[in-house]
């Protein structure tokens, strides 16, 4: 079988961090021909690092050499660079959040139905092996139809103080599009991926405007932060189904938190950690799994997937129109957020 040749268009932390390192561990399948950035010096440090031969100032240049393309820009790019990479026969493996608008989302989807390449997008909460776990559950209908699901992604001031994950123009918002996305997309998924007709949404950044920070995770200027560091909504889908959400890149609490729970007529499953809740023979019964098949780090998981659905091989796993639905969300909780009103879908 010939490998597939792959191309990486940003590459900074996503890309040195998780996507690189691991298309690597799967020589046998994948080999990274080519890398572009818009910081070229950069770009030929990590190719220097990585061993890769090719260096790129423009992305499109490397098309015609490669089968696919990861794609680890600033989210205002994403739909720009899908788009232009479907059009020329390049199979799409973006980051998440899937784009910056519903309306670009649903550009990239049908340019992937027109070119019949894959569009994958990287919520790779979905690949964790609990959560493949809960989902396994859901299907096998042990806690019978879903009703409510409750998610949680909170972080005790921990505000991204690198590279542009405070800047709106180029990335949208904030914890909410950077991070809360990854729990709003595997609650959807567990849930089964209703749609979505009613959206409630708060989202704060007063903490972040007060001089004198405490910030885990690097510095940022108080006086220019211009995202939500703090959400709150409440989601209602078609069917009855509902979802209580939070997400904080720097909320007072006690400590950092992530949590989904999905509660069904027959029963209930909580993440993080993992056990299913029942009432069964009489008795309310709380079930812990001893050991969970998986991989504990999921970006293998989630690699392989995108690289066996290019090959024919396989679905994906996180299929576009599904990632286009936790985009129709968040842009409705800042469209309620700012209008003070629901939403409807």
């Amino acid at each position: 079988m010939e490998k597939l040749r792959m191309g990486i268009i940003g590459v900074g932390g996503i890309a040195q961090g998780r996507h690189i390192p691991t298309f690597m561990n799967l020589a046998d399948k994948v080999v990274i021909e080519a890398i572009s950035d818009v910081n070229e010096e950069t770009a030929k440090m990590v190719a220097e690092k990585f061993g890769i031969k090719k260096v790129y100032s423009h992305y499109a240049e490397m098309f015609e050499e490669i089968d696919a393309v990861t794609i680890c820009t600033p989210n205002k790019f994403h739909a720009e660079i899908t788009i232009a990479a479907l059009e020329a026969g390049i199979h799409v493996f973006c980051e998440k959040p899937m784009a910056m608008t519903p309306d670009e989302c649903e550009r990239m989807i049908s340019a992937s139905i027109t070119s019949g390449k894959q569009l994958a997008i990287a919520y790779h909460y979905r690949f964790m092996k609990e959560s493949a776990a809960a989902k396994h559950l859901v299907m096998e209908n042990e806690i019978g139809k879903p009703i409510v699901a409750r998610a949680k992604g909170m972080r005790r001031r921990k505000v991204p103080g690198w590279g542009v994950f405070t800047n709106k123009e180029l990335q949208g918002g904030g914890s909410l599009i950077d991070y809360g996305c990854h729990l709003l997309d595997l609650s959807l998924w567990l849930l089964g991926n209703p749609k979505p007709v009613e959206v409630m949404g708060t989202s704060y950044n007063e903490l972040s405007k007060i001089p004198g920070q405490v910030n885990q995770w690097g510095s940022f200027d108080h006086e220019t932060f211009e995202v939500d560091d703090h959400v709150t909504a409440y989601i209602k889908f078609e069917g009855g189904a509902s979802m209580l959400f939070e997400t904080s890149w720097s909320a007072n609490v006690k400590g950092d938190e992530e949590s989904v729970s999905i509660s069904g007529i027959d029963g209930g499953i909580d993440l993080f950690p993992f056990h299913m809740n029942q009432m069964k023979h009489g008795m309310l019964m709380n079930t812990e799994a001893d050991w969970v098949p998986g991989e504990d780090d999921p970006s293998m998981p989630q690699a392989l997937n995108f690289i066996n659905s290019c090959l024919g091989l396989e679905e994906l796993v996180v299929k576009p129109e599904q990632a286009m639905q936790v985009s129709q969300i968040i842009d409705a909780i800042y469209r309620s957020s700012e209008t003070g009103a629901s939403i409807r879908l």
